[in-house]
């Protein structure tokens, strides 16, 4: 026998490619439940992937989060439950079908008590092979370790965009009820613009008019570690920040070995002429003359990205890294993490691909910001 009903969901977040706080676009969301004679429970998952430009190459990262009864808090559907093609890395756009077998053994199903939310980030896919490691651990400061590394790496996939004001403050506004990843700086209107509002046990977080599209400021390296395992991301490493700025050998791939880089060793994401040479300027560094005194919407210098189409590698904000700060002399010295890509507050000369900066991951800035990395997936 079977049967089956429907869930009550919550609004799902949606966008307009990559707008509205920086999600994709997603419409049309429906769900059931079907109890089936041989397989138990199974939730069913259908919506829209609406956005333009879903490819292979720009693909979307979805997750789909969940809450079963009113009291009880959100929780992400772990990969491993999951079948069909309409998660984690999705390369196409329009109909996706996601089916999560045996809901019943880990979550409420009864009707009203089950929500969902569905999200979307806008990737760029990274093929595996050899690239050239131009920095050196350490911030190139390793005496040890000194010169062009030649590299390689397997495929992986990196946020086309830094993460935005809208898209953290749907983070903190669905785990941040009693405050944790939020400080009052954000609530700057030229740094950052997330206002929390409300008493402690309950707080309200909203983005101030205009803010949606400009990445978030002032996330310690936890903070940003906490938001990217609340989508299913994680940080990337500085040779997959490197590797994503460059390029490989090969575009395609080694494995194809088809598209061959005219450029590997390149100074900046676009080339080697530096942002504002010639009064052209490529990404937000020091100085209103780029039309930015402080930090820019994201996306804001399109036509500069890197070879991948991965935009504000350079400048807008720094980005934490998955690595310690090591060097043969100090290995973990104070536990620093490294910060790559420099910032509005960058001379031309820090936005290269080399330079970089260490800071305690406690450490709170207004010209620090981050992305995301999905590392090589599992067979399905």
């Amino acid at each position: 026998m079977r049967n089956s009903l429907t869930l009550s969901l919550l609004p799902v977040l949606t966008a307009a490619s990559v707008c509205s706080g920086g999600w994709l676009e997603i419409t049309d969301v429906e769900s059931r439940i079907q109890q089936t004679e041989f397989n138990g429970t199974q939730l069913l998952i259908e919506y829209t992937l609406a956005a333009a430009g879903i490819t292979e190459s720009t693909p979307a990262w979805v997750f789909i989060r969940y809450r079963a009864g009113g009291g009880d808090g959100w929780r992400r559907l772990r990969e491993h439950y999951l079948t069909g093609r309409g998660f984690g890395i999705v390369s196409s756009p329009g109909r996706q079908q996601v089916s999560c077998w045996g809901v019943d053994q880990f979550s409420a199903v009864a009707e009203s008590a089950f929500s969902l939310e569905i999200h979307a980030v806008a990737m760029a896919r990274i093929p595996g092979g050899e690239f050239v490691m131009k920095s050196t651990p350490g911030g190139g400061y390793d005496g040890e370790r000194i010169g062009n590394v030649p590299g390689s790496l397997p495929e992986y996939w990196l946020a086309r965009y830094e993460t935005t004001v809208g898209q953290y403050a749907d983070y903190l506004n669905e785990t941040g009820g009693r405050g944790a990843g939020w400080v009052g700086r954000m609530a700057d209107s030229l740094s950052c613009g997330i206002v929390r509002e409300g008493e402690s046990q309950g707080y309200v977080y909203r983005v101030l008019p205009g803010r949606q599209e400009y990445p978030v400021t002032f996330v310690s390296w936890y903070d940003a570690a906490a938001f990217l395992d609340w989508c299913g991301m994680k940080l990337p490493t500085e040779a997959q920040w490197e590797k994503a700025w460059r390029g490989g050998r090969f575009l395609d791939g080694d494995e194809a070995a088809a598209m061959a880089n005219p450029d590997p060793e390149r100074t900046y994401p676009w080339g080697n002429q530096p942002s504002g040479d010639e009064r052209i300027f490529r990404c937000n560094g020091r100085g209103d003359q780029d039309g930015f005194e402080r930090t820019a919407p994201v996306g804001s210098f399109s036509a500069y990205g890197s070879p991948y189409g991965i935009l504000d590698l350079a400048g807008n904000v720094a980005e934490w890294t998955r690595d310690w700060y090591t060097t043969t002399y100090h290995e973990g010295l104070d536990g620093l993490r490294m910060i790559r890509g420099g910032s509005w507050r960058s001379l031309p000369v820090g936005l290269d691909a080399i330079s970089g900066a260490t800071s305690l991951p406690a450490d709170e800035s207004a010209i620090m910001g981050f992305r995301g990395v999905v590392d090589p997936r599992p067979s399905r």
